[in-house]
């Protein structure tokens, strides 16, 4: 599932993507891994910033992204993902790894004109379906469903309730 959103997003060299929910901090890795490549200028390096609402994956992550290697490439943030980060908008890429019952408007809202965001849309029963969205230049919105998938429910304000 990684490599297939991560070929989905259409990675680049020099991104800033957003990915809300961190998890172990192994996707990130891989996202970083394209956008931020050891072997190109590190001027020219893109950046992930990772938010996890729950405080121990946050930790943990955070962790295992100092241990490998890749802190100078992603940032983990403990914080309610489902509102995006709007501290470092707009982004190239838009990532959410756990399933909403609808696609966030924050989140919309933080891609950049031109830029790609991937989100599992549907219910807390482990079936969802991959949307990807593009914004065009002129900011318009369009929604391709990818198929179906089954993530762990987003947790946040714009995320499932319990």
């Amino acid at each position: 599932m990684v490599s297939i959103m991560d070929e989905a997003l259409q990675l680049e060299v020099g991104q800033k993507v957003l990915e809300v929910g961190a998890g172990s901090g192994w996707h990130a890795a891989t996202m970083a891994e394209i956008i931020a490549p050891f072997d190109a200028p590190r001027s020219e390096w893109g950046h992930v910033y990772t938010v996890e609402i729950v405080q121990a994956l946050a930790e943990n992550a955070r962790k295992n992204i100092r241990t490998t290697g890749y802190a100078d490439r992603i940032t983990i943030i403990n914080a309610d993902g489902s509102k995006g980060y709007a501290e470092r908008t707009p982004y190239d890429r838009v990532i959410v790894t756990a399933a909403a019952p609808n696609v966030p408007k924050p989140l919309v809202n933080q891609l950049k004109p031109s830029g790609i965001m991937l989100i599992p849309v549907g219910s807390v029963s482990l079936f969802q379906n991959l949307i990807r969205i593009t914004k065009d230049p002129d900011g318009k919105i369009q929604q391709k469903n990818l198929g179906g998938v089954a993530f762990v429910p987003l947790i946040g304000e714009y995320g499932h309730k319990f």
